[in-house]
Formats: C-alpha cells, structure tokens, sequence
C-alpha cells in the first residue's frame, strides 16, 4: 500500500475515531438543545395549514429542517474543528508525515458527515411522531432526500474549511460562519414559505445552498400540490441541483489552494502564540 492510501486509510479510521468520542462529549447537548427547539416549531406549527396548497406548516417544515441542518453543519463544523487543530498543533503534526494532510482532511469529512447524520436523525426520528408527511413520497423520494442532503453536504463543506483557515481562533471560524448562516436561515424559507418574503430578499436567499438545500428536501418529500408554497409555484429540482452543485464545484477548486497556503505558513513559532492566546481566553 502507497503511502497516500495509508494515509486515506488513516484518516478514515481516525474520522470514525473521533466521532465515537464525540458521542460521549458536550457536542450532544447541542445537538439535543436544538432538537428540542425544532420540535418545539414543529409542535405549534402542526395544526396550521399553509396559505395556499392547506397542507400543514409543519409538512413543509420538517425537511426543510434536515436540507438546513446539514448545510449548516457541514460549514460551520469543519471552520471551528480546523480552527481548534491549527491552535492545538494537531495540523502541524499532520504536515509533518508524508500525505499527512490528506489523513487529516479526510478523517474530518467523515466526522463531519457521521456528525450531520446524527444531528439529522435527532431531529427526524421525534419529529416523525408530530409530523404525519404524505406516504407516497417512496422509495424515489427517499433517494433523492438522500442526494439532496449529500449535495448540500457537499456544496458547503469544501467552505467550512476554508473559513478556518483564514480565521485566527476557533471563536473568529464560528463568527464568521454561524452568524451569516443564522442570517440566512432566516431568509431562506426554513420555518414559513419563501413566498412571504419580499422578492430582493428571495433573490438573496436563491443565491445561497441553503434555501436550495431546503426545496430539494421537501421536492423529495412533499406532494405536487405542496409546489403551491413555492416560487414560481413549482418544484425547481435541476435548479438545486445546480446550485448546490455550482458551490460544491467552486468550493473544491478553491479550498485546496486555501489549505496548502496555510499549512506551509504553519509553524512550531505560530501555534505556540495560538496557544498563549488561548490559555489568556481562558483565564
């Protein structure tokens, strides 16, 4: 075995590592924090229909949950985990062995991915219970929920990345990545149809994966009738494919440049002032 498949190997074990640490860490209490607000969303909004097509607010909001989760995830996940390794020393020792950063950037995609998958399935599996969704989505809106959640996945993790990397400390790779993202949600028809919203704001919100990542997610899940609540009053599938895609695309064009700048300028010098930074936050 070559010394890059080693290192893939490696990377692979250690994402599945560190995930199963993070099962037993602080990391679910967000998890189940946020879980108890949508549900809480979901509880109110059962009984309330949508203006137009009369399904309940709820159906429509349920997937939208699991497109914006798993955007949200895979951004601001990787920014703050790039952003603490670069503090601990762990990327000057992964830049230290032959392919060790292909080791390290694979591991936190698989951490990355199992961890938005544990953050989906805690939103889903209650939500299910307060959210009766139509049952003739089958087998075919099954797989493309799939697909639409391993897009956006996709189009936003390469970002992530990128954010901590040019972020000083882990609280500047979360600022820069959670607030926008918080911004966003509130624009991108997540909790109430886009159509509500005047239409410079849903130009901004058509810009981004996350509104995509939303309509995929109830595309694949929802009714034709449901395309009612829509803009345009249809479901624009080769569209969100599109953009996710084109974000997905551009992200990986540009992260590895972005990488490979900030590992060269990592330093023994660099991570040591990172760490008396932080050791002076804390106190």
């Amino acid at each position: 075995m070559n010394t890059k498949a080693q290192a893939i190997r490696l990377g692979l074990e250690r994402g599945l590592r560190e995930f199963r640490h993070s099962l037993g860490s602080s990391d679910q209490w967000y998890n189940l924090f946020t879980s108890v607000g949508f549900l809480t969303v979901l509880w109110f909004q059962r009984d309330s229909p949508a203006d137009v097509s009369g399904i309940p607010l709820a159906a429509f909001t349920l997937p939208s949950m699991l497109g914006m989760g798993v955007v949200f995830g895979s951004l601001v996940g990787p920014a703050g985990q790039l952003a603490v390794n670069r503090e601990d020393g762990t990327l000057l020792r992964a830049k230290a062995v032959p392919h060790g950063m292909v080791g390290y950037l694979v591991g936190r995609a698989v951490q990355t991915s199992l961890d938005s998958v544990t953050g989906l399935l805690v939103v889903l599996v209650p939500g299910l219970f307060l959210v009766s969704l139509p049952a003739d989505a089958g087998v075919g809106g099954v797989l493309g929920l799939v697909g639409v959640l391993l897009l956006g996945m996709a189009s936003m993790m390469p970002w992530g990345a990128i954010a901590g990397s040019i972020t000083k400390n882990p609280s500047g790779a979360v600022s820069v990545t959670m607030l926008p993202m918080m911004a966003l949600v509130a624009i991108s028809g997540i909790f109430y149809p886009i159509t509500a919203l005047p239409g410079w704001l849903q130009g901004v919100a058509q810009v981004f994966p996350i509104y995509w990542a939303g309509h995929g997610a109830r595309a694949a899940l929802l009714p034709d009738a449901a395309a009612a609540e829509e803009i345009g009053g249809s479901w624009r599938v080769l569209e969100a494919v599109g953009v996710l895609g084109v974000w997905a695309v551009v992200g990986f064009l540009v992260a590895p440049t972005i990488l490979r700048r900030m590992a060269r300028r990592e330093s023994g010098a660099d991570m040591e002032q990172r760490r008396q930074a932080a050791l002076q936050r804390v106190r």
